[in-house]
């Protein structure tokens, strides 16, 4: 089950629509899917470090990694559950299942394409590449969103954008919430 979602988010990764056949979507199958969460937590915990640098938090470690993990979970189960409603408005609530599955397990992806150019940019480049590389691993990660969500539900690409848009403005609410708790 693992081995066929993570194999699937590849090959969706890929642009293959093929990669959804190899989810299980059934409503046990998507709850299965947020073990991708637990994959993603060690790149999601790097990529924090990362983005402190040298600095320890202002609250300190521990506070900042309690609040992290706190808003971890929360983002990951507020945007299924906001996404859950989106698409029941848009009559494809049948279709939520596979969706979900398809976007937890992707994020396996986008977090392995993301925390790849953060390292890249860690090894010295210079400047202009390493922010070039990050911003084609974020503009990749956004693709794959709206890519999967149109493929998992049939939408338009209206309605796609806006199932990305939704999680992207959920980050930047849960991130800047997360921060002041940490003592930022």
């Amino acid at each position: 089950m693992v081995a066929a979602g993570v194999l699937g988010a590849f090959v969706l990764g890929r642009g293959n629509p093929r990669g959804l056949a190899l989810m299980e979507a059934t409503p046990d199958g998507a709850w299965r899917s947020f073990l991708a969460a637990l994959i993603c937590l060690p790149a999601f915990l790097a990529l924090r470090i990362f983005g402190w640098g040298a600095e320890v938090p202002a609250g300190g470690l521990a506070r900042a990694f309690t609040a992290e993990l706190i808003g971890y979970v929360i983002a990951w189960f507020a945007f299924a559950l906001l996404s859950l409603a989106m698409v029941r408005v848009w009559g494809k609530g049948a279709l939520w299942p596979r969706f979900i599955a398809a976007w937890n397990w992707t994020n396996i992806v986008q977090y392995t394409a993301i925390l790849a150019a953060t390292l890249f940019g860690a090894t010295g480049v210079p400047m202009w590449l390493a922010q070039g590389a990050a911003l084609a691993a974020f503009g990749y990660a956004v693709w794959l969103e709206w890519f999967v969500a149109r493929q998992a539900l049939g939408v338009t690409p209206l309605q796609a954008t806006a199932l990305v848009m939704t999680d992207l403005a959920l980050g930047l609410f849960i991130g800047g919430f997360i921060e002041r708790l940490s003592g930022g």
